[in-house]
């Protein structure tokens, strides 16, 4: 589909939040992405490709389609029907921020295309009312690793950029997981022991990324307050968490909800090694997919004319 001057193309990077202790706080961008071309037509129509085309391609209970629809009417606009084209670079269910880039790409739409023309500041302050949490929406708009706060509607945000020989490792179950579910399993009240752990890895996480102190990855992503109660249904956690301090891997933690484990490694190097001790932890109690990546910079991008000149997001 070329691109014409009634269309829009938009590259969403995956994220991976809470990152140990920072539950609800803090997120980095992922160097894999969803992207999103799309026109005015005559009605709808989805082309996807990628992971999950099927669920993608739907046009009934689809996120992108339903976000899109319910906020044109919401603001009194007539919806103007699309034709989409997508390549989808993240998997559903896997904890990876796929429901956060999908309900950014919608507003995006929405505000294109329905002449609301909001700023960057409104998409993401819609997009963190949405989720009901800010850290994957403000990581994927604004790229890096992001610590946010919602109070009020309004997003109070700060992001650093992760250090340049750091890389990525996301280990994929075969099995998605609800985040419902995994919220579900949270207990309603904890200990001061535990929230006090929790506030000293957090305070440290942020300076960990800022400072490039991969020393202290590994206390920082502690936690106390989801991945204890989710480690049940997130059976790669327990197996993986060990590997912190070893073969390169200066932190791990649930990625997101889970189900998936991000491993941050200290560098190209290790990613050989530290892919077989993934593979010695599970073997014979789980299967994954391990995905190596580099952290991405670059929140959104969005192209209003030609497909080779991307405008980044504003930060």
């Amino acid at each position: 589909m070329g691109l014409t001057v009634d269309s829009i193309r938009l590259q969403l990077p995956a994220t991976s939040a809470n990152l140990g202790a920072a539950f609800d706080t803090a997120a980095v961008a992922l160097g894999f992405h969803l992207i999103v071309e799309a026109e005015e037509a005559e009605r709808f129509s989805i082309s996807a490709a990628g992971r999950n085309a099927d669920l993608c391609s739907r046009l009934e209970d689809n996120l992108i389609l339903e976000t899109y629809r319910t906020l044109l009417a919401r603001e009194g606009r007539d919806v103007v029907p699309l034709a989409l084209r997508m390549e989808n670079q993240i998997p559903l269910g896997m904890g990876c921020g796929s429901s956060a880039a999908g309900r950014l790409a919608a507003i995006a739409l929405a505000s294109h295309f329905g002449g609301l023309n909001w700023s960057s500041e409104r998409i993401l302050s819609e997009a963190c009312a949405l989720e009901g949490h800010p850290d994957n929406a403000a990581a994927c708009w604004l790229g890096g690793m992001v610590v946010a706060a919602y109070e009020g509607g309004v997003i109070h945000s700060a992001r650093v950029e992760p250090p340049a020989d750091w890389r990525a490792m996301v280990v994929m179950p075969t099995a998605p997981l609800a985040t419902s579910k995994a919220r579900a399993v949270l207990p309603e009240r904890y200990s001061r022991a535990d929230a006090v752990a929790n506030i000293q890895a957090a305070a440290l996480l942020g300076l960990a990324f800022a400072q490039g102190r991969g020393d202290l990855l590994r206390p920082a992503m502690a936690d106390r307050i989801h991945q204890p109660y989710r480690s049940e249904i997130c059976p790669l956690l327990p197996l993986l968490l060990p590997l912190a301090g070893s073969e390169g891997i200066l932190g791990a933690a649930l990625s997101g909800a889970g189900p998936s484990v991000l491993l941050v490694l200290s560098g190209d190097e290790w990613v050989a090694g530290a892919c077989e001790a993934v593979r010695d932890a599970i073997s014979g109690q789980a299967e994954a997919e391990i995905l190596a990546v580099r952290f991405e910079r670059r929140g959104v991008t969005r192209n209003l004319n030609s497909i080779n000149e991307l405008e980044p997001a504003e930060r």
